[in-house]
C-alpha cells in the first residue's frame, strides 16, 4: 500500500513539474501603437516571452517593444488581420499563446487565472473584454459582455486567414472554457479614432466579400445600418451607457451601412478601357 501511495505521489509530482515547465507566449500584431503599447507590455511581463509583429510603424512602436524585452519582427506585407496573426503565432515558441492587442491590458485577476489555466490541460479559453470609451466603461451597447477566444495551445489552434473579424479555429475540438477576470480594452481615443478604425474594418470586410464574389444592394446596406442601431441602442440597451452609448451606436450603424455600400460600389461595372 505504501509503495502504491509513493508511486501516486511521484506521478502527481511529475505532472506538477511538467505543468510548471509550460511556457506562455504573449503575441501581438501592431502598427503605430506607441501611445498605448508600453502599458500593454507592462501587464504581460508574467509571460515567458513576448512576440511583437509590427506592420511597418512610423512611430516608436518597435523601440518601445524592445525596451520591454519583446522579440520584434517587422512585416509590412499586409494581407489582413487573419494572415498577420498567423505570421505572429508562427514566431512564438511557447506551449500556449495569449493573443492580445496593444490597446488591451491584463488585470491581476485575469493574470492569475491565465497562469492556472495553462496548467489545466489543453483547451480554448475565452476572455471577457471590458471596454473603456470616452470616459467610462461600456457595459452595454453590444460591447459587454464581450467574450473572445484568446488563450490556446500554440500547436493545436490558430486563427484563419480572414482579412477582418478573423476567427480562432479549433480543428482538434478542444474544450472551450471561460476565464474569470476582465481584459481591459482602451478601445477608442476620440471620435476621429472611432470613425477611422470603423472605416478600416469596413473596407477590409468589403474587400474580402468582393474577393469571395459576394454582392449586395443599396437597400440592403440601408437595412443593415438601421438594424445595427436598433440592436445596439435598444436591444442591447446602449441607452444605459449614456451619451457614449448613443455615439457608439450611431457610428457603428454608419460603419455597417458603409461596409455594405463599399461592397456595392466594388461590384459595379468598370468603365471600358480606351
Amino acid at each position: 500500500m505504501a509503495v502504491h501511495r509513493r508511486s501516486r505521489v511521484n506521478a502527481l509530482s511529475e505532472a506538477a513539474k511538467a505543468a510548471a515547465e509550460l511556457r506562455l507566449s504573449a503575441v501581438l500584431i501592431v502598427k503605430d501603437e506607441a501611445n498605448k503599447l508600453a502599458e500593454c507590455l507592462a501587464s504581460l511581463q508574467f509571460a515567458h516571452e513576448i512576440v511583437v509583429l509590427d506592420s511597418g510603424s512610423g512611430d516608436r512602436t518597435v523601440e518601445i517593444a524592445r525596451e520591454y524585452g519583446a522579440r520584434v519582427v517587422v512585416n509590412s506585407d499586409w494581407q489582413g488581420f487573419g494572415v498577420q496573426r498567423q505570421r505572429a503565432q508562427a514566431l512564438a515558441t511557447g506551449d500556449w499563446v495569449l493573443m492580445i492587442d496593444a490597446d488591451e491590458r491584463v488585470t491581476p485577476e485575469l493574470r492569475s487565472n491565465i497562469e492556472t489555466a495553462i496548467c489545466s490541460g489543453p483547451a480554448i479559453y475565452y476572455i471577457n473584454r471590458l471596454s473603456w470609451c470616452f470616459g467610462r466603461f461600456m457595459r452595454h451597447t453590444a460591447m459587454y459582455p464581450d467574450w473572445i477566444p484568446r488563450l490556446y495551445p500554440r500547436t493545436q489552434a490558430g486563427f484563419d486567414d480572414t482579412r477582418v473579424h478573423e476567427r480562432l479555429s479549433n480543428p482538434q475540438n478542444l474544450p472551450e472554457r471561460r476565464l474569470e477576470g476582465d481584459l481591459l480594452h482602451l478601445v477608442y481615443d476620440d471620435v476621429r479614432h472611432l470613425v477611422s478604425k470603423s472605416a478600416l474594418y469596413a473596407e477590409q470586410w468589403a474587400i474580402a466579400r468582393a474577393e469571395a464574389g459576394r454582392t449586395c444592394s443599396l437597400l440592403s446596406a440601408i437595412g443593415h445600418g438601421l438594424s445595427c442601431f436598433v440592436r445596439m441602442y435598444f436591444l442591447r440597451r446602449g441607452f444605459l451607457d449614456g451619451g457614449q452609448g448613443f455615439v457608439i451606436a450611431v457610428v457603428m450603424s454608419h460603419s455597417t451601412f458603409v461596409k455594405y455600400a463599399d461592397l456595392w460600389v466594388r461590384t459595379r461595372p468598370k468603365p471600358n478601357s480606351p
